[in-house]
C-alpha cells in the first residue's frame, strides 16, 4: 500500500513539474511565415512575430510563461497571425513578395530576413508586429511580461498605430489600467435629446464620442483622454461632449429622424452612428458637430489627449471656416511671443 502511494506521490511530482514548465510553445498556435501570408490573402490580419534562436533561454522562457497565458493566447490567436521565425535558418523565405536567404552554412549566423527585421541590433527574442499590408513594423525587443505585451497587442489590434506614437498610447493604457493615480478633471456629459434642447438656449459645438463596452482604446480616451485636465476644462467650457455606445439597444431621435439597433454586417450596431460620422464608422470615433448639429468632421480610432487639444481648438475658434488644419498648426505651434509680435 504505501508503495502504491509512493509512487502516485511520484507521478504527481512530475505531472506538476510538467504543467509548470509549461508547452515548449506556448498556447499560441504558430504558423510559418507562409502559412500565415496565404491566411492573409483571404482574412486580413496583423501580424505578431516571434524571433527567436534554439539557444535563447529567454526567447523559451517567454514562451513558458507570456505565451503559455490562455487570455494571451486566446488574444493572439484571434486577431493576429502569429508566426514563429527562427533568426538562424537555413531556409529560404519569400515574405510580402522578396526572396530572402542564409547568410552563411555554419551554426549561428543570422539570417538574411532576421536582418532586414532587427538592423543592427541582433537581440533575441525580439517581437515584430506587421500590418496586414506590410506598410507599418513596430519592433519590442527582449522578454515581455504579459503587462508590457498587452498594450502592443491592443496598439496594434484597435489600429492606435494610425493616429498616435506608441510610447503616447502606452503612458495612457497604464493610466488607464494600471496606474490610474494620475492628474485629471471631471468632464460633463450630456445624451443627445438633452443637447438638442441646449443649442435652442445656449449654442455650443457638440463631441459625440462613439464607442463600444469591448473596445479596449474606447475604454482609454473615456478614462484617460476626455479626463486629461487641459481637454477636460477645453471641453466643459466650448462644447457639449455626448458618449454613445455604438451597441446601444435603445430607440434615438435626433433631429426629427427615429434611429435604433440593427445588423450591420452581421453585427448589431446602432444606425446614430453611421448618421453622426457620414457613414465613416469606427470604433472609436470623435464627431465634432456645429450649432446646427451637422457634422463637421470625424476622428477615427484612438485619439491621445496631446493629439485633440490643437483639433478641438481648431473646430472650437471656427478656424475650419477659414483655413486649412495645416496652416492652423503653424500658427498654433509658434511660441507666445511671436504670436504677440505679429499682432
Amino acid at each position: 500500500m504505501l508503495r502504491k502511494l509512493l509512487c502516485v506521490i511520484i507521478t504527481l511530482f512530475f505531472v506538476n513539474a510538467a504543467l509548470a514548465q509549461g508547452e515548449p510553445n506556448g498556447l499560441v498556435k504558430w504558423l510559418s511565415l507562409k502559412e500565415a501570408q496565404e491566411k492573409n490573402k483571404t482574412v486580413a490580419k496583423p501580424f505578431l512575430i516571434d524571433i527567436y534562436t534554439d539557444w535563447c533561454g529567454w526567447c523559451k522562457h517567454m514562451m513558458k510563461t507570456t505565451y503559455s497565458n490562455p487570455s494571451i493566447a486566446e488574444y493572439i490567436n484571434t486577431h493576429f497571425y502569429p508566426v514563429k521565425f527562427d533568426a538562424e535558418t537555413k531556409d529560404t523565405i519569400e515574405y510580402n513578395g522578396k526572396i530572402y536567404k542564409p547568410l552563411s552554412p555554419q551554426p549561428k549566423t543570422p539570417h538574411e530576413l532576421a536582418i532586414k527585421f532587427l538592423g543592427e541590433k541582433l537581440s533575441y527574442p525580439s517581437t515584430i508586429f506587421v500590418t496586414n499590408n506590410y506598410a507599418f513594423n513596430l519592433l519590442s525587443q527582449g522578454f515581455m511580461e504579459e503587462k508590457k505585451l498587452e498594450p502592443l497587442l491592443v496598439f496594434m489590434v484597435e489600429n492606435a498605430w494610425q493616429t498616435t506614437p506608441f510610447d503616447e498610447f502606452n503612458k495612457h493604457f497604464n493610466n488607464t489600467f494600471v496606474d490610474t493615480n494620475f492628474a485629471k478633471a471631471a468632464v460633463k456629459y450630456y445624451s443627445i435629446q438633452e443637447v438638442e434642447k441646449l443649442q435652442k438656449k445656449k449654442p455650443k459645438k457638440v463631441l459625440v464620442n462613439i464607442g463600444a463596452d469591448f473596445c479596449n482604446t474606447c475604454s482609454i480616451m473615456t478614462k484617460t483622454t476626455f479626463m486629461d485636465t487641459a481637454i477636460a476644462n477645453y471641453i466643459n467650457k466650448n462644447f457639449y461632449l455626448v458618449n454613445f455606445k455604438a451597441t446601444s439597444t435603445d430607440t434615438v431621435i435626433f433631429k426629427n429622424e427615429k434611429y435604433y439597433n440593427t445588423l450591420i454586417n452581421n453585427y448589431p450596431l446602432h444606425t446614430l452612428s453611421f448618421k453622426l460620422s457620414n457613414n465613416r464608422f469606427a470604433l472609436p470615433s470623435v464627431c465634432m458637430l456645429d450649432e446646427e448639429l451637422n457634422t463637421i468632421d470625424v476622428l477615427n480610432y484612438y485619439q491621445s489627449p496631446e493629439h485633440l487639444k490643437p483639433i478641438f481648438v481648431f473646430i472650437a475658434t471656427n478656424s475650419y471656416k477659414t483655413k486649412t488644419f495645416n496652416d492652423f498648426m503653424q500658427e498654433y505651434m509658434k511660441p507666445p511671443a511671436a504670436k504677440t509680435k505679429k499682432k
